[in-house]
């Protein structure tokens, strides 16, 4: 007997590249960006999300080139403007004129980037420990990003992501270490942020005036003690962003999403509206 992986949902696509994607409930569209860990997925990133979000929303999760289950091309060149091209063209594939966004850690900055962009395609924003302001990189992030793939190495990263000790499990470990690890993943992983890593992050930050001119409604959420990406990316945001609103979780890391998410998913519903 074959047991189906969840992580593995439906493909399109997307601007030219062969996008995996997760495709749920019904209503206004809501598009969720997962983030830049390694072993990444959609369905890694958002599977305690998709469900309470599919509720009331149509939720369309897909992995990013490079990322997940999605076409790794030889000739691949990862960077935002084909990351925006790729989500806009998901959209365009799946007939949606205009969708919200959530971006987690990466997907933030992706998010923002499309906002920037393509105004017109954005409803509202939801920016979740957020790149895309200038920061200088932490040594959790460097870390995250210089991943070279062991069982003790995931461990130590799970470590960096999670306040609770209690959800950096060997379970979980095993099992994101053993994603990593799958046929192309590392390979693609390692050639997106090669040291210095400064430069991605700084690669990743849109102007400061095109952010500021940005018309739409913005949550913006954030763990008090993220590791990975510094609560100050939160504060300048919300000084930029005219319509917006902050929520910073206290014992809380990197993964809001996970560590809180009854009261991630309740308060993303809430502002979705």
């Amino acid at each position: 007997m074959t047991t189906q992986n969840p992580e593995i949902a439906n493909s399109i696509n997307a601007a030219g590249v062969m996008t995996n994607y997760h495709d749920q409930g019904s209503g206004a569209p809501v598009l969720l960006i997962h983030g830049s860990g390694p072993g990444v997925s959609a369905w890694a990133n958002w599977r305690l999300t998709i469900p309470d979000l599919a509720q009331q929303c149509r939720v369309i999760a897909p992995d990013m080139a490079g990322f997940g289950f999605s076409e790794r091309k030889p000739d691949a060149v990862y960077n935002m403007d084909n990351w925006v091209k790729q989500a806009v063209g998901l959209l365009d594939a799946l007939e949606i004129d205009k969708a919200s966004v959530v971006g987690n850690s990466f997907g933030g900055a992706l998010a923002l980037a499309m906002a920037i962009r393509h105004p017109e395609r954005v409803n509202k924003l939801v920016l979740m420990g957020s790149v895309g302001v200038p920061f200088a990189i932490t040594d959790g992030l460097d870390k995250v990003w210089g991943y070279e793939p062991s069982l003790a190495n995931m461990k130590a990263l799970l470590d960096i992501f999670a306040y609770s000790r209690a959800l950096v499990t060997d379970e979980l470990a095993e099992l994101r270490y053993n994603a990593s690890i799958r046929p192309g993943f590392q390979e693609s992983f390692s050639s997106m942020f090669p040291a210095p890593r400064q430069q991605w992050v700084d690669a990743m930050t849109s102007p400061q005036e095109a952010i500021r001119a940005l018309p739409h409604h913005t949550l913006i959420v954030h763990g008090r003690d993220d590791k990975v990406i510094p609560l100050q990316n939160a504060y300048d945001l919300v000084n930029l962003i005219d319509r917006s609103e902050l929520h910073v979780f206290g014992q809380c890391g990197h993964w809001t999403q996970i560590e809180h998410a009854a009261r991630f998913n309740a308060l993303v519903v809430g502002f979705l509206g």
